[in-house]
């Protein structure tokens, strides 16, 4: 953190915690002291996750409980909030569970700091070291991901979306609908499809996670089923606010032309099977035109579309200039409270 000039700005963590009293307190002493705000949101733990944090007394920490487990998604929404509250010019997500190792924090706040991006986010697969830390399955599990992540954000120059080790201007927030945010596991992919409807520039931060004695409860089964209905829709969402409502540009235009010639295609297809079922009769030339042409067109526009999605990747921040303080503002003062 030496390197980087923070003189000015109010730079604050966020960290969803439960069931994490082993590893929370490694987490806040860890935070370099620059940082000095740090947000913990106990969701409900059933540990000592709460006794400890007060326990630790440290100044920096505002603590905040729900007395109902809402999930990372919503212990994020809380502290979201806190860290607008707060007037924060910059949040970072970091787990409780001590698998973010604060080491990369100068590499995260950089290029927010320089104005270049309005979220950072870390990667994990940035090389073959990093990628031998993780378990197995979790390489399995987030390779696939990533592509449904990519199509439905929009975003397809980042790569690991699973990964919640985030930093981000608080403007954004305020442009996001924070009370519509996933509650649960979902949260990283729902937060990441939201930023793509908003526009916002996300950079990779290659950065290995630490992996120890901590167990995920994120099921791989539950990913498998409730992750592609969710994104299949967070798709359709991005795709009707950005090309129809935020915008109409050439993908607005091979979407309407293409989409209805492929159902066209297909449809007369299915209607001249089911209308000769039964009976031998070779399909005309002119009826085969009659469904292969529009499909062949539709396919063709709908993967210029798809290609012009990819190349129009959100590249202009859409959070204001940082603006220092001259001379640091009285902090807010912290409060813990039940939700």
């Amino acid at each position: 953190m030496q390197s980087l000039d923070l003189h000015g700005l109010k730079i604050g963590v966020v960290i969803p915690a439960y069931r994490v009293e082993k590893h929370i307190a490694q987490v806040i002493r860890g935070i370099p002291q620059q940082i000095r705000t740090i947000i913990v949101v106990v969701d409900a733990s059933p540990d000592r996750t709460r006794s400890v944090v007060e326990e630790l007394a440290d100044p920096r920490v505002t603590l905040l409980v729900h007395e109902r487990n809402q999930g990372v998604g919503g212990a994020m929404v809380t502290g979201f909030k806190e860290a607008l509250r707060q007037e924060l010019d910059i949040v970072v997500k970091m787990d409780g569970d001590d698998q973010m190792d604060p080491v990369h924090l100068p590499r995260l706040l950089a290029p927010l700091l320089a104005g270049e991006c309005d979220m950072t986010k870390c990667n994990r697969y940035s090389s073959l070291g990093s990628l031998k830390q993780m378990p197995i399955i979790r390489v399995i599990g987030n390779t696939g991901l990533t592509f449904l992540v990519k199509l439905a954000s929009g975003y397809w120059n980042t790569f690991d979306p699973a990964n919640g080790y985030i930093a981000l201007r608080t403007p954004v927030l305020e442009r996001v609908d924070l009370d519509a945010l996933p509650r649960r596991y979902f949260f990283e992919s729902g937060f990441l499809i939201e930023l793509g409807i908003q526009r916002a520039v996300v950079q990779d931060i290659a950065a290995p996670a630490r992996y120890g004695d901590e167990k995920s409860s994120l099921s791989v089964t539950k990913t498998l089923f409730e992750f592609p209905p969710k994104l299949v829709y967070g798709f359709l969402r991005r795709i009707f606010w950005r090309y129809f409502v935020h915008d109409f540009s050439a993908v607005s235009l091979y979407l309407l032309l293409g989409l209805p010639l492929v159902l066209f295609g297909v449809g007369y297809a299915l209607w001249w099977v089911g209308s000769h079922a039964g009976d031998a009769t070779v399909a005309p030339a002119g009826d085969v035109m009659m469904s292969a042409m529009p499909i062949i067109l539709g396919v063709q526009l709908l993967l210029q579309a798809a290609a012009l999605d990819i190349q129009t990747a959100p590249s202009r921040p859409i959070a204001p200039p940082l603006r220092r303080r001259e001379s640091e503002q009285t902090r807010i003062p912290p409060r813990t409270h039940l939700q």
